[in-house]
Order: C-alpha cells, then structure tokens, then sequence
C-alpha cells in the first residue's frame, strides 16, 4: 500500500537563496539536472552541506573499472535495500544520466534488481552489487563468502570506492527518509519510469 504524502520535517531553502546556495547548486545541477532537496536542507548548517558534496564528488569521482554509471546502479541496490524512495529514484535517475538510459544500456535500469540472473551484469558486477546488498542491510550482512567473491573482482581500491558509495547512500538514506524529503519532480518521473512496475511510488516523499 502507498504511503500518503507527508510534509518534510525540515523545508529546504530555495536554490538561489543566496550566493553560497546558487554555487553549490551548480555542481548538482550537473549531475542530476537539479539542485536535491536533500542538499537544499542541509544547507540550513552550510558547514554540513559543504562537507556531503566534498564526499560527494571524492566518492562518485570516475577512476577506472567502477564507472559513473555503475555507482550509481550500486547505490540504487543499497537504497532499494534501505527502503529509502527518495534515493531510489535519484540513483535510477543519476544511472541513466551516467550512461544506462540508451539502448540495450537502458535494459540494465529495469533489470538491477535482478542482477543476480541478469546476463547485462557481469560477474564481476554481480559480486559488486550483492556486496552492495548485503551492506546496505540492518543489521550488516557482509559475510566472507561475499568478501572473498567481491575479492575475486576487484582490487583494494576498487573495494574501497564501492563500499564509499554504500556508505554514502546510507547516509542519504537515513536523511531522506527521516526528514519525509520531497521529491523533485525531474526524480519523481524518473521513478515513475523506471521503478514503478516493480512497485515504487515516492510514498511520503510525494508533494502535498
């Protein structure tokens, strides 16, 4: 059953509020179109909001195996095992801009949450995408078999960037979910096109 639209907890400020704001709006703006509510909401502490994008950027920066793309499908994993709607949707989102969203690409959108039996996963991706899973999970499921096939991919630093993404979402996570964050609409059609058919709605996240 869909949850009813709540109010956020906390009103973001608007994008061009001030100065400070419209720069770090910027960089959002690049990555997802919009500047998030999430950020907008932390910038009520500028300190907090300067400090998420600075991990941000140093998480999601591209540096080799772990693509642009393939952060993001990770982090839609961890959100969708986190139950975070709002973070479900931006991660499709940020996916699809980061290359998914053409062609036989596109399929891999639909097809995420089924990585373990999809062959546009490659094994190498699937190890990476169950570890997701398993870390994402309250309380943590990372066992040493998932350890040691994740071992089997990927080397120290690869590891290190994919659990960066799962902590980052978490993070994310929890804000989003506690604070009721409304979701953009750029984010909310996205969802809407990706996500509904396996049952998402934006639930408290959708405006009032």
């Amino acid at each position: 059953m869909a949850q009813c639209a709540a109010m956020p907890l906390v009103a973001p400020l608007p994008a061009d509020h001030d100065s400070e704001i419209a720069e770090l709006a910027r960089f959002f703006e690049g990555t997802l179109g919009f500047a998030p509510n999430s950020v907008l909401t932390m910038m009520r502490r500028p300190a907090l909001a300067h400090a998420f994008t600075a991990l941000n950027r140093a998480t999601m920066a591209n540096h080799g195996r772990v693509t642009s793309e393939f952060k993001r499908l990770v982090g839609h994993v961890a959100s969708r095992v986190a139950g975070c709607r709002y973070c479900e949707a931006h991660t499709i989102r940020a996916a699809a801009r980061f290359g998914a969203a053409e062609g036989a690409d596109a399929r891999r959108l639909d097809e995420v949450w089924q990585f373990r039996n999809s062959a546009l996963f490659t094994p190498a991706e699937r190890a990476a995408l169950e570890f997701a899973a398993a870390a994402a999970a309250c309380p943590g499921a990372v066992d040493a078999a998932i350890g040691a096939e994740l071992r089997q991919h990927w080397n120290d630093g690869e590891i290190v960037e994919i659990t960066a993404v799962v902590a980052l979402v978490g993070f994310l996570n929890r804000w989003n979910d506690a604070m009721a964050t409304e979701l953009e609409a750029p984010a909310r059609d996205d969802g809407q096109r990706w996500l509904a058919a396996q049952g998402w709605s934006a639930g408290k996240h959708q405006a009032g």
